[in-house]
């Protein structure tokens, strides 16, 4: 349970998630005949992750860190969770799996701004990242998105998202069998460990990495679903994360990336392909965006990778602006969030400053009417909705603390929050709860209402508090004064009765926490260590001069902007 003053959810973060439960919520077909909503992003980071199934999965990390924050009511996060799983199952979340067969017939007939994306001795005979391929030689076509040979980022990330779940709700609801769109309107029966068993066993029979599009694999892929193997691991006591440190070690280190002489990473390929044993681009700023996913399972490589990439682009010096006239921030974004990670104040600070220009933060509604309770970060792009993937990657900003939290979040796992008190039946989206957490030492639920939705205020409204020791023995307060409009509903049950607003409640329920033990904390290296490391990571005036002119390029609407041409 968690130590200290109560986490509390910032105003930001409370809009945020007011504007995903309407999302998820409001009802929209994803099945082959058709089409998710607009507000779903379909635009970011085109043409690989330019997919609604990303929205998805980029929405859910957020609910990891949620859980941690409001341990005591985490009902809301469940439902929204369902919601964006069960939208990951249809034709939709796969469409480019099951409509992109065979090689593209628009491959002569690609923007020049995919030019970086491919080969520049293979232009206009090699398919663009995100064009999947299913049914290439020499493969058959795979009518099954799960269960295909390539697809990876479709399962791993699936599989990422379903761990998440497991770790805010404790539920098996996705353990059990649930059908999964395929091609032609077949469905195929999977469940959470039977994904997680297909990656890690199809891993392992390809040491090089499952590919994502056919001909592809990926850095940034595999050390995500490297992620979400680890996390089902910890949530579902299985064994299947061993294949990532494995494939670090003989594939990433040798076919992934480049080194000098003394041992220094000279570059991180984009991807790699193994039927020509080629990797594609050679520049240290692609080892940024494995690295937000490999931190919590190697804590060292993804520091090396991310001192590395800011380096090389001149992040980190506080004598050079930091350029970047791209549209999509995820590059910044990932190394703020990196720098906050690592401790590294001054580029932290130099790319927030960046970011905070840039952001377009606001409070709408997202139903048109005058209830600005919604929240999110617009940027540039002049759209009525904030993009899903974009919004959401930068808001785990504010959920995000300190050095090393979100190594802990996927390595310190709370299951005491199963067994505490827990509130329920919360009339959510009209009120919700900034602060839900039990105070062990004292033996308190500590509560702070809110209203989600700004024309409730003042209306009445009641929730439950469910799993308390014992409901007899139960004392309730409300901001500072005895309170008794609650009622026994069981043995381990009450519910009290309130009006929606700004409320705080201190329930004295007897409960204390029952660990023996924490988990442990992320390992750090020693201070000469890590300035060994920042050195290591060398800015090369050539290099940045490159990197500079190719982002005022402009040349790809993707991380790539950086690369040297492959």
């Amino acid at each position: 349970m968690p130590e200290g003053p109560a986490p509390r959810l910032s105003p930001e973060v409370r809009g945020w998630l007011r504007h995903l439960w309407r999302k998820a919520t409001t009802p929209d077909d994803w099945s082959r005949g058709g089409e998710p909503h607009p507000w779903w992003d379909r635009k970011s980071m085109e043409p690989m992750l330019s997919f609604p199934r990303f929205d998805l999965s980029e929405s859910s990390y957020a609910f990891l860190l949620l859980a941690k924050k409001t341990p005591a009511w985490r009902e809301v996060y469940t439902q929204i969770l369902d919601e964006l799983l069960r939208r990951h199952t249809t034709f939709w979340a796969a469409v480019d799996w099951l409509t992109q067969i065979g090689p593209d017939p628009d491959r002569a007939r690609y923007p020049k701004r995919y030019k970086r994306l491919i080969p520049k001795d293979l232009w206009g005979r090699y398919d663009v990242p995100g064009w999947t391929a299913n049914g290439i030689p020499p493969w058959d076509v795979e009518p099954d998105p799960i269960g295909a040979t390539g697809n990876l980022f479709f399962r791993g990330f699936f599989n990422l998202m379903l761990a998440i779940h497991r770790s805010v709700s404790g539920e098996a609801t996705w353990d059990r069998p649930f059908a999964m769109a395929g091609l032609e309107d077949r469905t195929f029966s999977w469940t959470h460990r039977g994904i997680a068993d297909y990656l890690s066993g199809q891993w392992a029979e390809t040491p090089l990495g499952p590919h994502c599009e056919n001909t592809k694999a990926w850095p940034f892929c595999l050390s995500a679903a490297g992620l979400g193997l680890l996390l089902t691991d910890r949530t579902l006591g299985s064994r299947t994360h061993h294949v990532y440190p494995r494939w670090v070690e003989s594939a990433f280190k040798r076919k992934f990336t480049t080194w000098d002489a003394r041992g220094n990473l000279r570059g991180v390929a984009l991807y790699y392909d193994p039927l020509l044993d080629r990797a594609h681009g050679n520049h240290r700023m692609f080892g940024l965006f494995p690295a937000i996913y490999a931190a919590p399972q190697d804590r060292a490589l993804g520091e090396l990778l991310y001192r590395e990439a800011v380096a090389s682009v001149g992040w980190d010096k506080r004598w050079l602006p930091i350029l970047y006239p791209a549209k999509d921030p995820r590059g910044l974004t990932i190394a703020f969030l990196l720098a906050r990670e690592y401790g590294d104040d001054t580029t932290a600070q130099r790319i927030g400053r960046k970011l905070a220009r840039m952001d377009g933060g606001r409070f709408f509604d997202g139903s048109g009417g005058s209830d600005a309770d919604e929240f999110g970060h617009f940027f540039r792009y002049g759209e009525p909705w904030p993009r899903g993937q974009e919004s959401a990657l930068y808001l785990l900003k504010d959920l995000l603390d300190g050095e090393g939290d979100w190594w802990r979040a996927f390595n310190e796992e709370d299951v005491e929050k199963f067994a505490a008190p827990t509130v329920t039946g919360c009339d959510y989206p009209r009120m919700g709860f900034a602060v839900a957490w039990n105070d062990t030492e004292r033996g308190e639920l500590r509560l702070e209402s809110y209203a989600a939705t700004s024309s409730a205020r003042g209306e009445a409204t009641r929730f439950r508090v469910e799993q308390l020791p014992s409901s007899a023995s139960v004392l309730v307060r409300r901001d500072g004064a005895d309170f008794g409009a609650w009622r026994v509903l069981g043995p381990d049950t009450i519910e009290i009765q309130t009006a929606i607003g700004d409320h705080r409640y201190e329930i004295v329920t007897g409960w204390r926490d029952t660990e023996t033990s924490r988990a442990a904390r992320p390992e750090t290296a020693s201070a000469p260590a890590v300035a060994a490391a920042a050195a290591r990571a060398r800015t090369s005036p050539i290099e940045i001069a490159g990197a500079v002119a190719a982002v005022a390029r402009a040349s790809a609407a993707c991380p790539c902007c950086f690369a040297a041409p492959g």
